[in-house]
């Protein structure tokens, strides 16, 4: 490896060796996120998140006391040149073994008016499944950190009505024998960010075409997780704890308490047992 490589692995384990590589070995081992014999499609997509999450994999490959396997995997749906060249730098630069495969849903959900990125995001997800099956893979691993469960928890309050949380780890149900975990769970956003600007790397912002669009007409404050990350750094002013709090709300949730509530897909009341004698 090159002296920049050793350098930026380095920071792994000294400058942030709390922020990330203990955050990510805390999740690994609470969740139970790795076990014996796993053989795992780490999925890089290109941006600042996923491409940490790969160099945490090469990290834990070596380290790491379970036996398992890795595949650092790359769906291309249809980046531009120049993207896709970065893409293949930072891969190389982090040292990592990509394996790039392509598909064209840009192309599919480009002249989609009705919530494009949903289903961008629901067709890739599918296409990453199918791709880590074919490759023998029993899991996927994606890297939603710990500022994106507090922001889906908020939007699924506020704009979705509705009570939920992104768990770290769910088994498929239209691919069976796959499971998806979240080894970022634990990690926070800004010291993501920190790592990369303290090695002086440039990642993917964002290789949408749709997004490229609304951001030329000036659109993007159309997001609405923009507008979550800015309500959460409001509250964050008369409550430091803000984003702790939200995330341990996952965690204390008193069904007895809540008018109805949903499990393994079905409704319950809580006049189901109202009337029930302790």
């Amino acid at each position: 490896m090159s002296a920049q490589t050793n350098e930026i692995y380095g920071s792994i384990h000294s400058s942030f060796k709390k922020e990330l590589w203990s955050s990510f070995i805390k999740a690994v081992k609470q969740y139970e996120l790795i076990k014996d014999g796993d053989r795992i499609a780490v999925c890089m997509s290109g941006g600042k998140d996923s491409m940490l999450m790969a160099a945490l994999f090469r990290e834990y490959e070596k380290y790491g006391s379970e036996d398992f396997s890795v595949r650092y995997i790359c769906m291309d749906p249809g980046y531009s040149s120049r993207n896709r060249e970065m893409i293949e730098k930072n891969a190389k630069l982090l040292d990592i073994p990509l394996d790039i495969f392509e598909s064209r849903i840009f192309d599919s959900v480009f002249r989609i008016e009705k919530s494009p990125c949903y289903l961008c995001a629901r067709m890739r997800r599918g296409h990453l499944y199918s791709y880590a099956k074919e490759q023998g893979c029993n899991k996927i691993a994606l890297g939603h950190h710990y500022d994106d469960v507090i922001e889906t928890i908020l939007m699924g309050m506020l704009w979705g009505g509705q009570m939920q949380s992104m768990i770290p780890k769910l088994h498929s149900t239209n691919f069976e024998g796959m499971e998806l975990i979240r080894p970022m769970y634990l990690i926070r956003e800004k010291n993501i960010i920190r790592w990369k600007e303290h090695n002086g790397l440039t990642f993917l912002q964002c290789a949408c075409r749709f997004t490229e669009e609304a951001a030329k007409e000036n659109n993007e404050d159309l997001s609405k997780r923009k507008e979550i990350k800015e309500l959460i750094q409001t509250l964050r002013k008369t409550n430091p704890y803000i984003e702790q709090n939200i995330f341990k709300s996952s965690e204390n949730v008193n069904l007895d308490t809540l008018l109805s509530y949903k499990t393994k897909g079905e409704r319950h009341s809580f006049l189901e047992d109202y009337d029930k004698e302790d």
